[in-house]
Parts: C-alpha cells; structure tokens; sequence
C-alpha cells in the first residue's frame, strides 16, 4: 500500500472527534485508508445488501451490536442512520468511535448538515497526488513561491506518462491499462450515481454533457455555451455540473474578489481533477498523442491546480486556490491566498522557461506594488532555479 498524506490528519482528528468522515471521490481509496489506520475498530460495508436492509429496518439494533469503534463505509446508503449515530455520539462522546465513509458527497454532506454538523469532522481523500506517487512529501503549499525544494533525482513516469495514466490507485495497484479501467469507472459513475444522485432519464445526453465540459477544461466556465451545445437548459447544467464539483470529479476555480482597480472577470475556471480521466474524455489515446495534442496546455494546467488542492485536502484544509484575470485579459493562473499575501502563480507546459512566462507575473506584482512578494511559475521542465525574483519549479516538485 501506498502510504496516504491524509492519514496523520484522519488519525488526529479521530482523538479530537466522536465521528469523523471521510469523503472524496469512487476508488480514491477511502476504504483502504480507514481499514489500516483504524486496524482495531469493527468494519461494515453498507453495499452489502443484507446489512444495508438491517440498518435500514432496524437501526438501533444494527449499531448496538458494535460494542466498541466501528467503521460504517458507504453509509449515506442508508440515511436514517445519521440521526442514530447522532445520539450514541451525544450520550458518550468519546473520541473516534464511529469513522464514517462514503463516494456521494452531495447525499453524505447533506446527512451530515442535518444531523451531525458540529459531531463529525470531514476530510476529503482525493486520488493520489504525485508527491504520494513518489513516496515523498509533498513541496509545503506555504512555501511554495518562497523557498525552492533541496535538489533530489527524478524517479518514476515522464510527464506524459504521468498525465495520461492519471492517479487513481487502482491503474497504479494493479497495473491496468488506464483507457479501459476508466472506461468503466465513467461507465458505473454515470449509470450509478448519476441516476441515483440526480435522477437523470437521458443518460446520453449526461455522457455529452461530461465530455463537452472535458473540452472546456482550463476555459473560464459559460454556462449558456455549455447548455446550448449540449441541448439541455440552463438549469440542467447549473445542476448538472453542480453534482460533478460535489463527485470530484472537476473543479471549479474562484476568481479572486480582490480588483487593484480593475474589472474583473467574473466567471469561475472550470478544471478536471484527475488528468487520465480527463485524456480519456478527450479520446486521447496515449501519452506520445498527448505531446502533440492541442489540449496539452489545458491539461497540464488541469494537473498543477489538482495537486495543489490535494496538498491542501490532504493536511485537512480547504484549498485557498483562485485565478485573477481583468478584463483587458491580463492573467494569473493560480493566487494562494495565505491572508496577508496573495502568492501569483503561472503554469506552462513548455520544457523550456522563455521570457514571455513571466509576463503575466511581472504585471501582476506592478499592479500590486508587491514587487518583492513571493511569486511562482510551474512549467514542463527537470530544472528548478530562481528568474527575474521568481522561484521556478519543475512539476516533479509538486
């Protein structure tokens, strides 16, 4: 097993909570996880179906045959179940004793909401990030922009390998063949959860919808283009794409309220959070296509956004991640918002560091007048090295 980043913070908040869930999305390794960091508590998975009945039918009963902690996986299948757990939790307090776990956030947080705000704490596992993949410890979020990493050999894939096998455990574990797991994976998520989740009749039109969004990846998100081009109504993909950001499967990044006297681009960066899921949407078929491929940008741009929220989920905070563009089309990729400094951050997917990749950061630092502010740039390349007062991180930093 590949150690987890998440697994010091899920043990952490287990001695600080009665119950602590862990959400994120279908085979991040969720269940893996909470199986060898609690090895001593009892185990019920709520797909079985003959448990699933029982705790259904009987809750009390169902969770009175645990006598000491228990992890209860997949448990938004059985709803009633949260208000249960929310008076066992009442009555004895004591740390860790339910680890609750389940792939539909949108129904898990919603349980939760109702019956267990303020019980539980929530953690999001996400699929591996690169840093995991290595087996290091990932570049500190704080420090990125700051300090550049001591210099170590590169181990493992080449970019494109990477990008195009993406980082579901699974294709890793076992060694399948990225283009047919994932087939599958799209496969059960839509005819599952999507059915489940939003009662989609038109399945097809869903599976359009999911591919033309993969088009639009790295692109300010325009709701009504989507729409249009898909043949469904506004609301249908404000709802739609609603369910993809709670599935994880995409995400939508924020522009930063902050203007410096400008105007604004309003609209969120729409961003695919695994890049093999995305190379599969985007009927790339591997890695060599991939180098030539017209969405390179997009994707490679898709990958830093995701590790850089993985980082964050993964030591149990919510990514303060945006962009910044005004409306003459000056641009930052990434902001890290770290309160008092906003650190700016270009990605490219070129190998080699031109002086144009600058550009965008030197004229948000003028604008700012934080000229000696931390700043970053995350491009294709091996080299990690200082320019012009920027800090330049190969992506085998991250």
């Amino acid at each position: 097993m590949i150690p987890r980043t998440l697994t010091e913070t899920l043990l952490r908040r287990a001695d600080q909570y009665p119950v602590v869930t862990l959400t994120g999305p279908r085979q991040s390794g969720k269940t893996t996880l909470v199986r060898s960091a609690f090895p001593d508590h009892a185990y019920a998975s709520l797909e079985d179906p003959e448990l699933r009945s029982y705790a259904t039918t009987d809750p009390r009963s169902f969770l009175g045959q645990f006598q000491g902690p228990v992890i209860l996986d997949e448990v938004q299948r059985v709803p009633d179940l949260f208000s249960y757990i929310q008076i066992l939790a009442d009555e004895e307090a004591r740390p860790g004793r339910f680890i609750l776990s389940g792939s539909q956030n949108f129904l898990l947080l919603r349980s939760i909401s109702q019956s267990l705000a303020g019980r539980t704490a929530v953690l999001h596992l996400m699929p591996f990030s690169l840093a995991e993949l290595r087996q290091r410890a990932p570049f500190p979020l704080e420090k990125i922009g700051r300090e550049l990493p001591q210099p170590g050999e590169s181990a493992g894939e080449g970019l494109l390998d990477t990008l195009f096998r993406g980082f579901y455990p699974r294709i890793h574990d076992r060694g399948l063949e990225p283009e047919v797991w994932l087939a599958d994976y799209v496969r059960t998520y839509v005819e599952r959860d999507v059915r489940e989740i939003l009662n989609v009749t038109d399945l097809e039109a869903f599976g359009r919808f999911l591919r033309l969004c993969a088009g639009r990846s790295g692109q300010l998100l325009n709701l009504a283009s989507l729409a249009n081009d898909c043949g469904i109504s506004h609301a249908t993909a404000r709802r739609w794409l609603s369910i993809l950001e709670a599935s994880f499967l995409i995400i939508l990044l924020r522009p930063h309220h902050k203007n410096f006297g400008k105007r604004l681009i309003k609209s969120p960066k729409l961003y695919f959070l695994d890049t093999g899921l995305l190379c599969y949407l985007l009927r790339i078929r591997s890695p060599e296509e991939l180098r030539f491929h017209a969405s390179r940008g997009p994707i490679f741009e898709s990958f830093v956004v995701s590790d850089l929220t993985k980082i964050s989920l993964h030591e149990g905070r919510e990514p303060d991640l945006y962009f910044w563009r005004d409306s003459t089309g000056h641009e930052v990729d990434i902001l890290i918002d770290q309160g008092a400094t906003l650190v700016p951050v270009e990605v490219k997917s070129g190998e080699t560091v031109t002086p144009d990749y600058f550009t965008g950061l030197a004229f948000f630092r003028d604008l700012t007048g934080a000229n000696d502010n931390p700043a970053a740039l995350v491009y294709a390349g091996d080299r990690t090295f200082e320019q012009h007062g920027v800090k330049v991180y190969s992506w085998q930093v991250l």
